[in-house]
């Protein structure tokens, strides 16, 4: 085994690993395992079950999931078991994270506590009632990052058994931890319960593409330009679908944080993951986290002696992939956007040549100089010169350390003897505390202050327009001269005119070449043959002088912003926070149901369990959809619209339209749900013939809401189906688009294709997702929607196999068109 294991890619390894640990001739099997071990020849050709280590939820997934789980009490209670018996299986973190709604009517973060007081009590229950469940309160963080600095566990030590660590979660972004060699990736929500249980994620034993990084980055390029550049060619090498993992001499050229980046970043370019396994640098990292040096030294071992350890030495052998994607990483080069627009990518090296061509300045004029006087000195202006530059940490721009590397740059460029000019507006806008926090502990905020960078307030400032005004001598010689200035700034927004309407090109770029190009005073500058300016000495300082090294950032970083935001985590998870500690919540077994709650109400999917498939008599069709249906269009999670069937619901409990939430916020009330179920008003049904939550009921002829016509079918006894187009449930992986329509009573679907992890929530729900042959449709079958369908399903069903289906016509019964059950 150990020999055909050498050659399996590491992620592989990992499924490997688990199936080997989990085999119980049931739920895995040995063959299981084989076929993992036949990785090469076997690869999109079987499916292998998987077992995570533990699972990852956030508040708006993870409330219906744990909402399930009481109710799953309830069932057990009510046919004679033991209640206390219903756990998660699988170890459980829910990070109570995407509560926080920005609205009119919230004042503090008091307000949006007591607004979500219900959810947050049933949360609280969960977390004292369930075990393996650890519930992480509010304003501890998001649960990606919460999930990368706290949750992680890279190997899981159960009384001295080592295991790698593995993780599924409700979110597409899960696949951040990839970075930090722990395999993982998003799955539906029903999925995730399945896992919770302790049944195993059912995967097609995928392609792995090898990613290989060589060469050495450009000193001038920061880790947001490898991050957008390994993207760009990732999302080129069409890798949708795969696993990728990352190999060659490139990849001890990023930090973790660079790592864990391009694994979020994996829904950009369409893999399952993007997977970094365990070297040098992530034990590196680990260590300024916090990690106990025993435990480290133990994880090595174990992690080297199961093959699990990337070895740095170019001598290793590589494992076999499917394909291999070469990136040279001197192939990437930084670029700032402009002069106008954001979408307008310019490299460093061809900025002189590129602000000619946008300006087009007659050759007699390309070397004009307006002279200005400012505090007493003389000055000149000329064509491309800098008068705002500003420093700005948000969106973009979070990843410390690009904010790092403008400090570290202003010092080297302070102790070289270099200055900016008093006339440029420069300043400083940090995106958080924290970010002021590194930038001081780190040392280099004395520097930028300097330089004239000043910590100017936490909010959105340059990029809205929010600039100081330029001196008037200065944009009075502007105006003169008919120069064409230029501001400079780290945010996320150039439009022309919105810095200042005498400054005619803006240019985007990170937050070091900010402040280098504030230091030339122009954006006509070659920094490869021209230098800043001139030193102690009367020495000429190029950029290359005072441009800090990776090596020099990723030591700054580790030993600075690591250590520190880490141990602020960690402190932060041990108290707790007040609101939290205070808030009351029962201990009884079974969750105590407030019949008025409009937050928290049991579910009724255990009221009538069903083994096997029950034949489907007389259907009608609730809803004839087109091609892209997404989970938004099923389900939506934002604002409960007045007029649709959840708000009358909540007005009739007493709520005001202030009080509606989102659905997102109202996930664990199946009532409001299964009324939010295809009550988006871009919905398009062709039976309506316009975009409106509307649908026909047929019986009568009527008009009406989704669920108004739903629940009339229903109390009738009549089943109902959906027809739809190609691609039905794109989008996020929400489970209440297949409850709701359960809950509906919608019996199946029938569709051209579907999204796979849609149809796999689907068939956990209990409706059954028919796919018709290839090249036949509903119009190519001449169905209108308004016929009737009866569907048999065998004792044995298998995937692709056909079925006979019978439409019902006014006239007659026929037997009609044969279909795919997937």
């Amino acid at each position: 085994f150990l020999s055909a294991a050498d050659i399996l890619p590491y992620s592989i390894r990992v499924l490997f690993e688990s199936s080997i640990r989990n085999c119980d001739g049931f739920l895995v099997k040995e063959t299981d395992a084989m076929n993992i071990l036949d990785w090469k020849t076997k690869q999109n050709d079987v499916e292998v079950p998987f077992c995570p280590a533990r699972v990852v939820l956030q508040d708006f997934t993870g409330i219906p999931a744990m909402v399930d789980f009481a109710a799953m009490r309830e069932a057990v209670r009510n046919a004679g078991g033991d209640p206390v018996k219903v756990n998660p299986a699988c170890p459980t973190d829910l990070t109570v994270d995407h509560s926080l709604q920005i609205d009119f009517i919230l004042k503090n973060q008091e307000m949006e506590f007591g607004r979500n007081r219900e959810r947050l009590q049933f949360f609280k229950w969960s977390s004292k009632v369930f075990k393996n469940t650890s519930i992480i309160p509010p304003e501890t963080g998001m649960a990606h990052q919460v999930n990368l600095e706290y949750l992680s566990r890279v190997v899981f030590d159960v009384k001295d058994f080592l295991y790698p660590d593995s993780v599924v979660g409700t979110d597409s972004h899960t696949t951040m931890v990839n970075g930090l060699g722990i395999l993982g990736w998003g799955v539906g929500g029903i999925e995730t319960e399945a896992v919770m249980l302790g049944m195993p994620v059912t995967l097609t034993l995928p392609e792995v593409v090898g990613c290989e990084l060589t060469g050495t980055a450009s000193p001038l390029a920061t880790s947001i330009d490898i991050v957008l550049g390994i993207t760009k060619h990732l999302r080129q090498a069409e890798v949708a679908g795969k696993f990728v993992e990352f190999f060659g001499s490139g990849v001890s050229q990023l930090s973790v944080a660079d790592r864990t980046t391009i694994a979020n970043m994996c829904p950009e370019y369409g893999a399952m993951l993007s997977f970094f396994p365990v070297d040098n640098v992530t034990l590196k990292h680990l260590k300024h986290t916090g990690f106990d040096e025993a435990k480290l030294e133990v994880m090595e071992a174990y992690l080297k002696a199961v093959k699990l350890f990337r070895n740095d030495e170019s001598s290793s052998r590589e494992p076999e992939y499917s394909q291999v994607v070469q990136i040279s990483l001197s192939s990437i080069i930084p670029h700032v956007s402009g002069p106008k627009r954001s979408q307008d990518r310019v490299a460093v090296n061809n900025m002189k040549s590129d602000f000619q061509t946008w300006f087009q300045i007659a050759a007699e004029k390309q070397n004009d100089i307006v002279p200005v006087q400012y505090e007493g000195n003389q000055y000149e202006l000329s064509h491309g010169c800098v008068v705002i530059a500003a420093v700005i940490s948000c969106t973009n721009n979070c990843n410390p350390s690009v904010m790092l590397a403008a400090g570290l740059l202003a010092k080297k460029a302070v102790e070289a003897g270099l200055e900016v000019k008093p006339y440029i507006r420069t300043s400083l806008s940090p995106g958080s505390g924290m970010v002021t926090h590194y930038l001081s502990s780190s040392g280099v905020l004395p520097y930028l202050s300097k330089l004239g960078f000043e910590v100017v307030g936490y909010g959105c400032s340059t990029c809205v327009g929010n600039t100081a005004p330029l001196p008037e001598a200065i944009r009075n010689a502007i105006k003169q001269g008919d120069i064409i200035a230029c501001g400079v700034l780290s945010g996320t927004k150039n439009f022309e005119g919105r810095l200042c309407d005498c400054v005619r090109a803006n240019y985007l770029a990170s937050p070091p070449l900010v402040v280098a190009y504030a230091i030339a005073g122009t954006v006509r500058i070659d920094f490869e043959t021209e230098p800043l300016g001139t030193g102690v000495n009367g020495r000429s300082i190029y950029l290359r002088d005072i441009w800090p090294t990776r090596k020099e950032l990723h030591t700054v970083e580790e030993e600075c912003v690591i250590s520190s935001m880490f141990k602020e985590l960690k402190e932060k998870m041990e108290k707790g926070n007040k609101r939290w500690n205070s808030l009351e919540a029962p201990e009884s077994p079974l969750f105590p149901w407030d019949l008025k709650s409009t937050y928290i109400r049991c579910p009724s999917f255990f009221d009538k369990l069903v083994i096997s498939p029950q034949p489907i008599e007389n259907a009608h069709v609730l809803l004839y959809l087109g091609d892209s249906v997404t989970t938004d269009h099923i389900s939506p999670a934002g604002s409960i619209a007045r007029s649709s069937a959840a708000a009358k619901y909540l007005t009739n409990k007493g709520l005001t339209p202030r009080e509606f939430n989102s659905y997102g916020a109202r996930r664990g009330n199946d009532a409001v749900m299964t009324r939010g179920t295809f009550a988006n008003i871009k919905l398009l049904n062709k039976f309506i013939g316009k975009p409106a939550p509307k649908t026909i009921h047929f019986p009568s002829g009527q008009t009406l809401d989704v669920f108004e016509a739903a629940e009339l079918y229903q109390k009738e006894g009549i089943p109902v189906i959906i027809l739809a187009g190609k691609k039905y449930g794109l989008g996020s992986s929400r489970d209440w688009a297949a409850k709701g329509p359960f809950l509906l009573g919608v019996k199946a679907v029938l569709a051209e294709s579907y999204e796979k992890v849609h149809k796999s929530q689907l068939i956990g729900i209990g409706i059954a997702p028919l796919q018709f042959l290839p090249g036949e449709n509903p119009n190519t079958l001449g169905l209108t929607g308004r016929e009737q369908f009866s569907i048999l399903f065998p004792p044995e069903l298998s995937p692709k196999m056909t079925l006979d289906i019978k439409v019902y016509l006014p006239d007659d019964w026929k037997q009609e068109k044969i279909l795919n059950l997937l």
